[in-house]
């Protein structure tokens, strides 16, 4: 297939390895950002091949991972009422709440459908105007503008049975948030190409020269993320701190647009708490006040609900690179994906999930170089 065979390349991805272990002299540690990339890392053993001294540290890049507690029980809650049709994408259904999850919720008599667009959901009210259509509106800058654009289309249209639980978190600040933990390791990141299709590169300019660390904007290929992490050494070795951008076929410096305007038209910066990390400043979008109105969370009145994690669940570490999923005495033992503890058990982009569906249940010893 055109744009996919091309880069996966296994004699070539061989040679972008041979080239990294060439140029590396020293240790470093490198975080994939998204979730997305870190599946394809473990799937097609990209770490196995690096030389020794390069780590990859796996970052909080996956969506459903870091929604947080609070607002899945609220979801929870606004699924149980009888007048309430909710809609969901596939893989929040089995993230676990503080008791439940969407799916048990539906098999108790909820009435949870999975959509594949938030205009699925729309219609959905359209159809339906005697019930209240509740459509979960998660994820980063990447499913935003669609998110964005249905809500607009609901005001604009007077669909009154119609709202969206928001919970969108932003990429830069948590990368920042990062870079300023007393436990940083990260000395270098492969920003994710999906993010940056939408938003653009520019605003990781300033992050690059204020924590002096490089940034290469990556796809999810083999050989993308190769390049990715042999530009991210090569900048490391000659003591440089810059914006790269690896994926010119997909990602311009200003992205598109056309979607910032859809997002800023409805959505405003706000404090977004991220699931196992906690509090960030200015990371998500909310409604503004124009859009109110559709907010679910006013809608239902759930804004007071009391969150409980797991014990003994260390997906937060994951989440923020500290250890690796293996290195949790739960991981495919208590926590599995059939019965996760955390979300990143459950998530397609999550970390746990990709060492679990991969086989990653000890480290591997002897496998680079």
């Amino acid at each position: 297939m055109k744009y996919l065979d091309e880069f996966r390349n296994g004699p070539q991805a061989r040679r972008l390895a041979e080239e990294i272990a060439r140029v590396t002299t020293r240790s470093w540690s490198i975080m994939e950002v998204c979730g997305g990339q870190t599946h394809s890392i473990i799937r097609n053993g990209i770490d196995q091949i690096l030389p020794p001294q390069i780590e990859l540290i796996h970052g909080p890049g996956c969506p459903v991972c870091v929604t947080p507690l609070n607002v899945i029980d609220k979801a929870l809650a606004i699924a149980a009422r009888p007048e309430v049709i909710f809609c969901s994408f596939g893989d929040m259904l089995r993230v676990p709440g503080s008791r439940d999850d969407l799916l048990r919720v539906k098999g108790a008599g909820g009435d949870v459908r999975v959509v594949y667009s938030p205009l699925d959901a729309l219609k959905l009210a359209r159809d339906n105007p005697n019930r209240q259509v509740v459509f979960f509106a998660i994820g980063f800058e990447t499913t935003a503008p669609a998110n964005a654009m249905a809500i607009k289309l609901a005001k604009q249209q007077k669909i009154k049975n119609f709202s969206a639980l928001v919970s969108h978190v932003l990429v830069p600040p948590a990368m920042e948030a990062i870079l300023r933990s007393s436990g940083n390791r990260v000395q270098a990141f492969l920003a994710a190409g999906h993010v940056c299709s939408v938003m653009g590169y520019h605003q990781y300019h300033i992050l690059a020269k204020s924590y002096q660390v490089p940034i290469v904007v990556t796809g999810f290929e083999p050989l993308d993320l190769l390049e990715g992490i042999r530009r991210a050494v090569s900048q490391l070795e000659a003591g440089q701190a810059s914006v790269e951008n690896g994926y010119e076929r997909v990602v311009t410096e200003a992205g598109n647009v056309l979607a910032q305007t859809t997002i800023s038209e409805v959505f405003e910066v706000t404090n977004r708490g991220w699931r196992g990390i906690g509090v960030i400043p200015y990371s998500g979008w909310k409604l503004n006040a124009e859009y109110a109105e559709l907010d679910a969370e006013l809608r239902f009145s759930v804004s007071n609900v009391d969150p409980s994690e797991s014990s003994i669940c260390r997906a937060g570490e994951v989440l923020q690179g500290s250890i690796k999923p293996n290195e949790c005495a739960a991981f495919g033992k208590a926590c599995t994906p059939r019965h996760p503890l955390g979300a990143t058990m459950v998530s397609s982009e999550g970390a746990c999930a990709a060492y679990y569906n991969y086989g990653r249940f000890v480290e591997l010893q002897g496998m680079k170089g």
